[in-house]
């Protein structure tokens, strides 16, 4: 959420920024509507004044008068409040600002690649996808899935239901025992007001699964992300600046409608409407945002390095951030069957932007009361990180090794393979 006394104090530099986003915004409503608010409010103090001003005069033949200004400041007071929700409405569908560093451009075209890492395994075979190296081994079920379900599910099994459970397992070990996040395992039900306050409400409604209760009035959602739940662990509290940094860790269900991917990916696990994904969630002292995303971002890095994955690092540009963001760095792992790079892993900070809307401060060393910033990051997606096992350490025969680093995790077996 905006601030309006900075957005009306650097306008121009405000509608610059938003404008590199990609978004769509009627600047001048946005004058407009404040413009009739402030106005409002003046109109109100004035007649308040006048009102008081008669009060203390007690002179009785001013009573109509006065009356008749306390129906008009009861008016201006509904207007005035009119005026504002529809301000704060269409302010609240504005995305963050971008930071200086991040690059300017429409789409993900203008994204750029800081470092890679890894080696890429050159085969001597044609690399399998991992949609028909499950479905080989019989591991991979989407017909199934698409019987008792719909599109865009699976039925992982066997070996390979274990070999998920162990990637899970093992992220969050490495995250809690060596990168000192503490775990958690929250609700997977987030009300609207914690959707509105990451940043999912209102703009990306139509993404995401509402759950029908008896109270038509008590929204709630299946949450598309534990960023969600786990973020607003802090919602409308006040914090010592002693207390932080929070680092949180969850792994969990996540369910998306992909409402914008209509087809895209629509074959294998790349975008499903359920997956598991661990979330890494830190809350901050505003000033140590970027200090922050790059130390996130090295612990998402840490996975696919101790997996042996090649994989690249990338800084978003503004047009191909999420709406919460001010910088975002995405982690892209090689899929060999594609012969390029996909998104695993997306680390942000969020600034104080999430912390206006979600009320959540701290009391910094003057002891003055200011908004802590906060992040989210995949550390890493499950599913993909399932997927680029599958291809990476595939053999010819269809059998997939299992990485060193999994074997504690998958009763020391060293390979999955048909039929065993």
């Amino acid at each position: 959420m905006h601030n309006l006394k900075d957005l009306r104090l650097n306008f121009e530099n405000f509608k610059k920024k938003i404008t590199s986003r990609n978004t769509k915004v009627d600047f001048d409503q946005i004058l407009l509507l404040d413009k009739k608010n402030r106005e409002l409010i003046q109109k109100k103090e004035m007649l308040e004044k006048e009102k008081k001003d008669i009060s203390k005069t007690k002179d009785k033949s001013l009573f109509a008068k006065s009356k008749e200004i306390g129906s008009k400041i009861e008016k201006l007071i509904n207007d005035q409040n009119n005026e504002q929700k529809k301000l704060n409405d269409l302010i609240s569908t504005l995305p963050n600002l971008p930071l200086d560093d991040v690059p300017v451009g429409k789409d993900e075209s203008s994204n750029k690649v800081i470092e890679k890492k890894g080696e890429i395994k050159n085969f001597d075979f044609k690399p399998k996808s991992h949609y028909e190296l499950g479905e080989n081994l019989k591991m991979l079920d989407f017909n199934l899935a698409t019987k008792t379900t719909g599109a865009r599910f699976v039925f992982v099994k066997d070996k390979l239901a274990l070999l998920e459970r162990a990637i899970s397992n093992f992220m969050i070990d490495v995250h809690t025992q060596q990168n000192g996040y503490q775990e958690i395992s929250p609700p997977l039900f987030a009300s609207e007001n914690s959707m509105f306050g990451t940043g999912q409400l209102p703009k990306f409604e139509n993404d995401q699964f509402e759950i029908k209760l008896d109270e038509k009035n008590d929204r709630k959602f299946l949450i598309p992300t534990a960023e969600v739940i786990l973020t607003n662990m802090v919602k409308d509290k006040v914090l010592n600046h002693n207390e932080l940094p929070i680092r949180l860790v969850a792994s969990t269900p996540c369910f998306r409608k992909e409402a914008g991917s209509y087809g895209k990916d629509t074959k294998g696990m790349i975008r499903q409407h359920q997956f598991y994904k661990v979330e890494l969630v830190s809350v901050v002292e505003n000033h140590e945002c970027i200090n922050e995303l790059e130390r996130m971002t090295s612990c998402a890095m840490m996975i696919l390095d101790k997996l042996k994955l090649p994989y690249r690092k990338i800084i978003l540009c503004t047009g191909d951030m999420g709406f919460s963001a001010e910088k975002t760095y995405d982690l892209e792992v090689w899929l060999p069957s594609e012969n390029k790079y996909r998104e695993i892993s997306s680390c942000s900070s969020c600034g104080t932007f999430q912390a206006r809307r979600m009320k959540s401060r701290y009391k910094n060393n003057k002891n003055e009361t200011v908004s802590v910033g906060t992040l989210n990051g995949s550390g890493l997606a499950v599913g993909r990180t399932l997927i680029a096992i599958l291809e990476n350490y595939q053999l010819n025969d269809g059998s997939i090794i299992i990485p060193d680093a999994l074997k504690p995790y998958m009763n020391n077996l060293d390979k999955i393979s048909i039929n065993k």
